[in-house]
């Protein structure tokens, strides 16, 4: 069953309590630095569990020592919902423990 898409204002209300993330082309999206090539991609494998448990997937790009996420739900045709910010919260509860900033 298809999210409901939200609104500009509840996006950006929604912004407000994830510092680093922004609304971009609508996707919401966020790039973590850490120290090394490989913290990089134990965050990226860590993301992705956390992707697969909520049966929801973003666009990953994997850096040196960066990663970038962008998402946003196709199943409500391309636009943010409730399920974008579920993954979003997910990934900024486990992304200290990879040192990413």
């Amino acid at each position: 069953m298809p999210s409901d898409p939200l609104s500009q204002k509840e996006i950006e209300d929604r912004l407000r309590e994830l510092p680093g993330w922004a609304f971009e082309d609508d996707r919401i999206e966020r790039t973590y630095r850490v120290d090394t090539h490989r913290a990089a991609s134990a965050l990226v494998s860590h993301i992705c569990v956390v992707q697969d448990e909520l049966n929801h997937h973003s666009e990953l790009t994997l850096g040196y020592n960066t990663v970038r996420l962008s998402v946003n739900s196709h199943d409500a045709g391309g636009v943010v919902t409730e399920k974008d910010f579920a993954l979003a919260e997910r990934v900024e509860t486990l992304a200290p423990a990879h040192g990413a900033a």
